[in-house]
Formats: structure tokens, sequence, C-alpha cells
């Protein structure tokens, strides 16, 4: 009987969520905007039989004091609609997942994005919805407040149905491009969407054939309760932030739970939570390799990241007392909640939480490479999780060290591929390709590309 399989992704943001990671020893400093460092680590994950490669979108900069500004490394960092492209020519089966707001973004653009990266890559294109919860970024966008939380993920909704509905503009089998007769494509295998609703008006239909995956992987990351019920209807993964096992299967039971209510097969559904990994020879190697980077975080950058976090202003706070209380904000509530318990759990001070918030402050496995595997394999057997989204310490270095070393563990007790199962990123997930609304599914179906 084949053993259930541990699914990985690696959160790059491009490359890193530790606010120090780019001082750490070794480090290459310039990796979020080099390119050539970019591909190199893609070509890693690959090597190393990742699912994908997921990166994050900022759509702020001036969202932190410059104090802490000046000492972040997400200051600068590509288009992810511009990256994964040119990532897609230098890898084979690499998965590429990019962030696409709800919030800031027309759904017609976000559809002709993904389609067409799914089609550069031969069917590798993931899309991140977000409702984006940064405030600062409604001001890039001619906004002088920030929607509503539930009123965001209201429109999400709609925007999910605009864009699949304009992802099954054309069947499968449209472009028939017989060079006898002239005709390019069957007019009555193309469907206009025609769509009016409360947010949008998009008549369509899309510009671009149907994609090779039908439609690209839909991610999702809310924990709030309005975000898990959007996941439950409409996620294919969820990038979790469940901080320890106990969380985790908490987690897992409640949206699966809701999938089934649904009439949703639980199984086409991944939960992989954020894994931020230490590597060692031995577990107290590792464990100075994680205090040595947490050294490496100023305050100033600490105190933004928990003020974000929570959604109010921390540097007024005393740094050496404890958090006081903290109300609901129109920020990620999932975060703010977090910090809370974090704080009234383990009695730290705010200078102590804001380290926490600028190092990571949710789940991480330090230890050896064995540890880890121990682990993670715990998380996928007891239901915790189905695999993880990995966060690097560093790179290079985190990056080889867990391609080089956990992996092989991984494989070893055979919860791991050593070879991909497919060429597209849901072949690769175990996941259906999902039917057309419009249009029944051909007898047999070639490749759609055009």
């Amino acid at each position: 009987m084949s053993r259930k399989q541990l699914r990985l992704g690696a959160f790059m943001r491009p490359v890193g969520i530790h606010t120090a990671w780019w001082r750490y020893p070794g480090a290459y400093p310039d990796a979020n905007f080099n390119f050539d460092h970019i591909k190199r680590f893609a070509q890693t994950l690959e090597r190393g039989k990742f699912d994908a490669f997921f990166m994050a979108d900022h759509l702020a900069v001036l969202n932190m004091p410059m104090a802490a500004l000046k000492r972040s490394a997400t200051v600068t960092s590509f288009d992810p609609m511009i990256l994964l492209p040119a990532l897609a020519a230098v890898t084979e089966r690499l998965g590429l997942i990019a962030t696409g707001s709800t919030t800031f973004d027309a759904p017609y653009h976000v559809a002709r994005r993904f389609a067409s990266l799914d089609h550069i890559s031969n069917g590798r294109a993931g899309w991140n919805i977000v409702t984006t919860s940064n405030p600062d970024a409604a001001l890039n966008f001619g906004l002088d407040e920030h929607v509503e939380h539930d009123e965001r993920y209201r429109r999400a909704r709609e925007f999910y149905d605009v864009v699949t509905g304009l992802w099954d503009s054309f069947a499968d089998d449209a472009f028939t491009r017989d060079v006898e007769s002239g005709l390019f494509f069957d007019p009555d295998k193309l469907h206009v969407l025609n769509h009016k609703g409360k947010y949008f008006s998009v008549r369509g239909p899309l510009n671009i054939a149907r994609p090779v995956q039908g439609w690209p992987v839909i991610v999702q990351a809310g924990a709030s309760e309005v975000g898990r019920q959007f996941a439950a209807e409409v996620a294919e993964v969820i990038f979790g932030s469940s901080f320890d096992l106990a969380a985790g299967k908490r987690f897992y039971a409640d949206v699966k739970g809701r999938m089934k209510k649904l009439g949703r097969d639980p199984d086409h559904l991944k939960i992989l939570p954020g894994c931020f990994v230490v590597i060692g020879d031995t577990d107290e190697e590792a464990k100075a390799k994680r205090a040595k980077l947490d050294s490496l975080v100023h305050y100033d950058s600490g105190i933004a990241s928990l003020s974000i976090m929570i959604g109010t202003d921390a540097s007024k706070f005393d740094p050496d007392g404890p958090l006081p209380e903290i109300p609901q904000s129109n920020a990620s509530q999932s975060g703010r909640d977090r910090m809370v318990e974090m704080a009234r759990r383990d009695n730290l001070t705010v200078r102590q939480l804001a380290q926490r918030a600028g190092s990571y402050y949710g789940n991480a496995m330090v230890g050896t490479p064995e540890t880890i595997a121990d682990r993670m394999e715990q998380w996928l057997e007891e239901e915790g999780s189905d695999g993880f989204n990995i966060l690097f310490s560093h790179v290079p270095g985190g990056l080889d060290e867990f391609v080089g070393r956990v992996i092989p563990a991984l494989q070893r007790r055979g919860i791991f591929r050593r070879e991909y199962e497919g060429k597209t990123l849901r072949e690769n997930l175990g996941l259906p390709r999902p039917e057309n609304r419009f249009f029944a599914q051909p007898m047999s179906r070639s490749s759609a590309a055009e």
C-alpha cells in the first residue's frame, strides 16, 4: 500500500520572510532583486522535486516607518507576473504560483495574466487569491481608506466567479486552425460571459485560449472565519498559518469538514501551512543558527512587523511592558489573533514579541534533517497538514541544505516523490482538471495552446 505523500511549496516572497535573512553570513543580500540568483533557486527547487515556487506580492512600499523600511530587503522586488514567466523558461516541472489581488485589480487582467502564465509554462500556473490586508496599498490605488475586511471577501467571491468564467470562454477544442477552409476557431465553441454583478460588469470573452490546466490552481491564505469559508468553497491549496500541530489539526478538520458540507471532495484541497526551517548537524547547532539569525533583527524592523500584524502602531507601547489589549481592526484578523495569543501564552514583553514578529513567529522546525523529517511525517500522518510551504532561513544556504539533506530524509521514509508524477501543477498535486462550465469535455483533447 503506497504511503500518503507530502506536498511541498517554497514560499520565496520571493526569497525570504525573516527580516534578517539578508544579513546572515553567506546569504546573498541582493537575492530579492537578482534574477540570476532567483533562477538558480528555482532550478534547485525543481531538482528537489518541489511542487511549486510561491511568490507573494506587495503593493505598497511606505507600509512601515522609515526607520524600519531602510532595513527591509523587501523594499524592492520583481512583479511576479514578469518574474514567473521568465522562470517558466528555465524550469520544466516546478509549479509557479503568484499573488493576484481581488481588491486592487480587475478580473479581466487577472484572468488574462494567469491564463498566459499557464500556457507559457505548459500548465504550471497557480493563482493565490488575496484580498490585500495592507491598508497602505489602498493609497496607491486611489482610495483614502481601505475596503472593510468582510467586504473584501464578498468582492473576492464575485471576482473569482468572473475570472473562472473568463477562463472557460473557449471550449478546449475550439481552435480548429483549418488551413484549407480558413476557419481558425469554431464560433459555436466561444462563450460570451456577460457578467453583471454587485461589483463587476464584464462582457468577455477572454482573448486567450482556455488554460492548459483548465484553470490555474486556486490558492488561498485567509484564516479568519470568512476566509475559511471562502477557502472551503473555492480553494485547491491553502497557504496555512498554523503554528503547531494541535492548531494544524483543528484547522485541517475545520476546513475539510466545511468542504464535505458543500459537497466538495476534501482530497481536492491541499493544506500547506508555512514552515520555517533551520537545519544543523545536531539539534543544538540548528538552535544556535536560529539564535544567530534572530539576533540580527533590529528592533525598528521587529516593531514595524508587529504593527503590521496587529493593525495598530506598536511603537507607542512600552517596549518592556506587556502587550496591551488589541481590538480587531481592518487588517489581517488571523495575524492579529496569532500575535495576541503568542504574547499571552508566553508572557512576552512588547520588545520580545517584536523580535518574534520580525524573526518569523509561526511554525518552525529547527533541528537535524532527521528531526525535521520526523516532525513533517507526524503532521502528515496525524492530519495536521497535507504538506508545507517551506520558508528558508536564508539563501542560498538554507535552500541548499533543505534540498540536499531534508528531501532525501523524506524520500527514505517513502512520503515524498523521487520523480514528478506529471507535467502540470495539477497532476503533481493530485488535483482534477476542472470541467468547462459552458461546454462539454471533448472525447480527446489536444493542447489548446494559442
